[in-house]
């Protein structure tokens, strides 16, 4: 089973996202927060993250860097999802694979994250 991590601030988003890739067989842990995602356990290394851009305590494209540049996370795919930022910003401002405006399609997000980790 294929596991993703999801760092999303928004709650209705996050128990969306979290119930609906379950439903798709992803093992999914979710985070509400740069905090309690910097103190997550790191022996767990997922298959892909999606990341909010704005987060209450943090910005989900410092979060892509950190992943980025991390030996143990490096080749994990990335996902940026933003109801503000523009594509080519999150472009300027990390090394994301793929960004989700909000709202997103759910079969949209399925797709993308299929095409990364297959």
């Amino acid at each position: 089973m294929k596991t993703i991590f999801i760092v999303e601030d928004e709650t209705g988003i996050r128990d969306a996202l979290q119930l609906l890739l379950s439903f798709e067989n992803y093992d999914v842990r979710s985070f509400s927060n740069v905090e309690t995602f910097n103190n997550r356990d790191k022996s767990v290394v997922p298959d892909i993250f999606i990341l909010d851009v704005m987060l209450p305590d943090g910005r989900g494209t410092d979060l892509c860097n950190q992943i980025k540049e991390d030996q143990t996370t490096a080749a994990v795919p990335v996902i940026i999802i933003s109801a503000h930022a523009k594509s080519d910003d999150v472009a300027g401002q990390c090394k994301a694979d793929e960004f989700v405006s909000k709202p997103f399609d759910i079969d949209d997000v399925i797709s993308k994250i299929e095409n990364l980790i297959n």
